[in-house]
């Protein structure tokens, strides 16, 4: 089973990833953005109605309802929002679209862990992030020389290059960057020493492009997932925190020479994006939130309505407009009310509870894809700290890269269910 499904991932993780890094080289049909979410859409459907197919197959579709329950009361909260407000033509759109999106990370997990295939999954998706994300490096490098050639300093408007917005850029590197020490941990290919190079290459540029955006969601949010990581892992977690590690070492001395000493040499003067210490505007937006969040307790004021409710708050109307309140949880709770925050934390609850069992057995020693589940609850733990000051689960390009990390996360999560060959080797 594995030697067949095995190879049918490797695509659909190319096609996750390469929409998202290197959609200035594919086709647009509606613009990359708006071409982005229908991929997303359509995989989501797909995610759904074939993994239910795959379990109806196998005879096992009543097994998963005790997997799904955790995600009805969330579901439920975007539904239901569905019913209370028709606030336009397309107000289906957006709740349907957020409980497709819980759902098919659920129900593929699932049918991954049912089907042996977590650690596969696992690794087919490390691959093709390291192989993504190399390239992706390698051209960021060629974007560089050009800007140096040319003569233009300010090398932060440019680069991360492929994304409209450095957030949205920022996003996909608290996704992808608590994978990168996988590169030489898991991988078949991972003691081959251009392998080892590139990888480092890899991690050296992505931690340069987050010191030289000044990327502070991510940097929080990666300092959060890295700590808690090494709190709940320990001594189990160390070879992945080592290369983690020096991985932001290499990104360091990778700022220093590309953004302070080679533009000293050849530009007049320095610049350097700052680290901002204010909010940037967000507090604002979030007392909106908050205020919408209220009005219509626990409820929330429907899809979409952050965009056309009337203003609430006095800082808001003299505020700087944005089309979200750069906080995903306030703006869950606004517009779907505090229910869905409650079904939101019943599903981190039984998430927790069955992840803790399984970091007392990578703890024990007695986990084979213990560091696999290290890499994949920093990346998780990261971005949902990042969502609390960014769009992470709007941007479309987050979420397709987010959704399968989720997925292969949500199947490391608990045991594999044995498999008729170890019980067979078991007996003997």
């Amino acid at each position: 089973m594995k030697n067949k499904s095995f190879p049918v991932l490797v695509p659909v993780f190319a096609l996750l990833f390469g929409s998202v890094l290197f959609a200035d080289f594919i086709p647009s049909v509606f613009g990359a953005y708006a071409d982005q979410r229908v991929l997303l859409s359509l995989l989501l459907i797909a995610a759904i109605v074939l993994g239910l197919g795959r379990l109806s197959y196998n005879g096992q579709l009543a097994s998963i309802v005790p997997e799904l329950w955790p995600f009805l009361l969330l579901v439920f909260s975007f539904l239901l929002a569905v019913l209370q407000y028709h606030s336009g033509p397309f107000y289906l759109v957006e709740p349907v679209f957020y409980a497709l999106y819980f759902l098919a990370f659920g129900i593929s997990g699932y049918v991954i862990r049912t089907e042996g295939l977590a650690r596969e999954a696992a690794q087919a998706l490390v691959v093709v992030a390291a192989v993504a994300c190399f390239f992706y490096a390698a051209m960021t490098i060629t974007v560089y020389l050009f800007a140096i050639t040319d003569d233009f300093s300010r090398l932060d408007q440019i680069i991360p290059w492929g994304f409209v917005n450095i957030r949205y850029w920022s996003h996909i590197a608290t996704w992808v960057v608590p994978l990168f020490p996988l590169f030489l941990l898991v991988v078949p290919c991972k003691r081959n020493r251009l392998w080892r190079l590139g990888a480092a290459f890899t991690g050296a540029i992505w931690w340069w492009l987050l010191f030289l955006s000044s990327s502070r969601g991510s940097m929080v949010g990666l300092l959060f997932g890295f700590v808690l990581v090494w709190a709940c892992f320990g001594r189990a977690a160390l070879p992945w925190i080592k290369l983690f590690a020096r991985f932001a070492v290499y990104g360091l001395v990778a700022w220093l020479i590309l953004s302070v000493v080679i533009p000293s040499l050849v530009f007049d003067e320095i610049q350097v994006r700052g680290l901002k210490a204010d909010s940037s505007g967000r507090m604002p937006l979030w007392q909106e939130a908050w205020a919408m969040s209220l009005l219509h307790f626990p409820f929330g004021m429907g899809p979409q309505s952050w965009l056309t409710h009337d203003i609430l708050t006095d800082a808001y109307r003299a505020s700087r407009k944005f089309g979200h309140p750069h906080n995903m949880y306030l703006m869950w709770a606004a517009e779907y009310g505090w229910i869905s925050i409650v079904g939101l934390a019943l599903l981190c609850c039984f998430a927790l509870r069955h992840w803790w069992r399984q970091v007392a057995v990578v703890r024990a020693g007695q986990a084979p894809s213990g560091l696999l589940l290290v890499a994949f609850t920093a990346s998780v733990l990261s971005a949902l700290v990042h969502a609390g000051v960014s769009a992470v689960f709007i941007a479309p390009g987050s979420m397709l890269v987010g959704v399968a990390i989720l997925t292969v996360f949500w199947a490391l999560m608990k045991p594999e269910p044995a498999q008729p060959r170890d019980l067979i080797m078991d007996r003997h």
